[in-house]
């Protein structure tokens, strides 16, 4: 079980946390129009998946901004924005702030996901929720970098996520 922080309160996250060199778990997400889709669905292509608590916050909204205008122009990448918010608030942020280059999925289905990629907060007042976290993976769906962040209200690490692809 790993540990992240919220305020410097510690929290427990479980699941296994992709890593370097491993290759990517499937996934069944939600989509912003209640289709389910998995890892395939993205064949081919370089994937970031942006995990976040929740849209509705400061920095998960300033990570999702950032990607989107940093990442979102790369070629054959696809930014993957992964929460437990439901498909119509994420889709609404996007709308709203005009962003383009992500696309939202929801793990509200598939808890899943949250197992299989070790972000699943366990303990205190965001248990439920995804922890925060970046994994980058290559077109067949190999994770080139991966990034669980210690304090859930800092943001990662963009330029070394970035730097794989």
């Amino acid at each position: 079980m790993s540990k992240v922080t919220l305020d410097g309160n510690p929290l427990e996250v479980s699941g296994t946390f992709p890593q370097p060199g491993d290759t990517a778990p499937d996934f069944t997400l939600t989509t912003g129009d209640l289709q389910d889709v998995g890892l395939d669905k993205f064949a081919g292509k370089r994937k970031i998946l942006n995990i976040i608590p929740s849209i509705d916050t400061g920095v998960c909204a300033t990570s999702t901004r950032k990607f989107n205008e940093k990442a979102g122009n790369l070629d054959n990448t696809e930014v993957l924005v992964v929460s437990a918010d439901l498909p119509f608030a994420a889709g609404r942020f996007c709308g709203a702030e005009g962003l383009k280059n992500v696309q939202t999925l929801s793990t509200f289905r598939n808890y899943s996901f949250q197992q299989d990629y070790g972000v699943a907060l366990q303990t205190g007042p965001l248990a439920g929720l995804c922890a925060r976290a970046v994994v980058v993976l290559d077109e067949d769906n190999k994770v080139l970098h991966s990034e669980l962040v210690d304090e859930i209200k800092n943001e990662p690490d963009y330029d070394a996520a970035l730097a794989v692809l």
